[in-house]
């Protein structure tokens, strides 16, 4: 997969006085403690043409009041305002991707919790504007985590290797925080639908464009402050703790799980996916299903690999364990 290098984004970007219009996809659910920060930090963008569409999940605390107070300033036209599936927060990110109602040029996923540094709209569009309109296209990033009270207590991993499907078979590299992606990636997870049934939204985003043939970027640069918090549905797993819990779960079977869901899910839009990605799915989901050294060898034929030689290893010990 190619991966592109752009510069560093300034007040003046926008590609020469272009102006895109970003659909901001915010879930809420219960959010009111930090929501209003992260309201903030998107009227702060640098890049300024935006809409917001939220989908709240049924929050019973001030989360709707404090939706309906910044429609009010901002309008209908700048803050849309629904109501989620209720199933929680991969459906109701999902719902949004795939609602027809919401046209865009660009779309950025939204939690309700972080906090977005003021470029980081503007540096995301700098990337997918180098990319052709009819080629799918996401950006991703590393982020600075938060504590819950906005101190900084550090990064998330740095992920060196190219984005790529065979990494995304086995790997989910971006938060779907930082992700923005283009008309072309959208028009390919309304194929799959808003009732897929995958891990994550945004490691189904990284699996389809990926697939299918479109460019992913990893930005080092974070430009979205995550916040950890004891609300967190999804913690950071920089740490050594987080990397033994993941551990746990890999030998718990629970990427078992994982894989089977995705590999499902793929089969959806399998015949949008790339002829060699095609070829790699198959690989991938007939080496699971297949003795030990079928498996090794068949895994070996699929390419699939993790971002860092930690996980690599794991990679191969969940492989001879049966556990992937």
């Amino acid at each position: 997969m190619p991966v592109s290098h752009f510069a560093q984004p300034n007040a003046a970007s926008n590609l020469e006085g272009i102006h895109p219009n970003v659909a901001i996809l915010l879930c809420t659910m219960q959010g009111q403690h930090y929501l209003c920060e992260q309201l903030d930090s998107i009227l702060s963008q640098s890049h300024a043409s935006w809409a917001i569409w939220a989908s709240d999940d049924g929050s019973d605390d001030d989360t709707p009041a404090i939706l309906d107070n910044y429609q009010s300033r901002l309008g209908k036209s700048r803050l849309s305002i629904c109501l989620g599936p209720a199933k929680g927060y991969v459906t109701n990110f999902l719902s949004l991707t795939c609602n027809a109602n919401i046209t865009a040029d660009y779309y950025a996923y939204a939690d309700q919790d972080d906090i977005w540094e003021a470029d980081k709209l503007a540096r995301a569009l700098e990337w997918l504007q180098t990319v052709p309109s009819h080629v799918p296209a996401l950006y991703c990033a590393r982020t600075r985590n938060v504590d819950a009270n906005n101190q900084d207590i550090g990064f998330s991993p740095v992920f060196s290797k190219p984005p790529s499907f065979a990494n995304a078979l086995v790997q989910s590299i971006g938060g779907g925080n930082t992700m923005v992606f283009n008309n072309a990636a959208c028009r390919l997870l309304h194929r799959a639908g808003a009732d897929v049934q995958v891990v994550s939204h945004d490691w189904w985003a990284y699996l389809v464009v990926s697939g299918c043939g479109g460019k992913v970027f990893y930005d080092h640069k974070p430009t979205v402050r995550y916040r950890q918090h004891d609300s967190n549905l999804i913690g950071t797993n920089n740490n050594w703790t987080a990397r033994l819990v993941r551990a746990g779960m890999l030998f718990q079977g629970r990427f078992i799980g994982w894989s089977d869901k995705n590999i499902a899910a793929l089969q959806r839009i399998h015949m949008h996916l790339t002829p060699e990605n095609q070829r790699r799915l198959d690989e991938f989901s007939k080496a699971r299903g297949s003795g030990l050294f079928a498996r090794l060898a068949g895994m070996k034929r699929s390419g699939v690999y993790r971002q860092t030689l930690l996980g690599n290893l794991g990679l191969i010990a969940a492989v001879v364990f049966n556990k992937i």
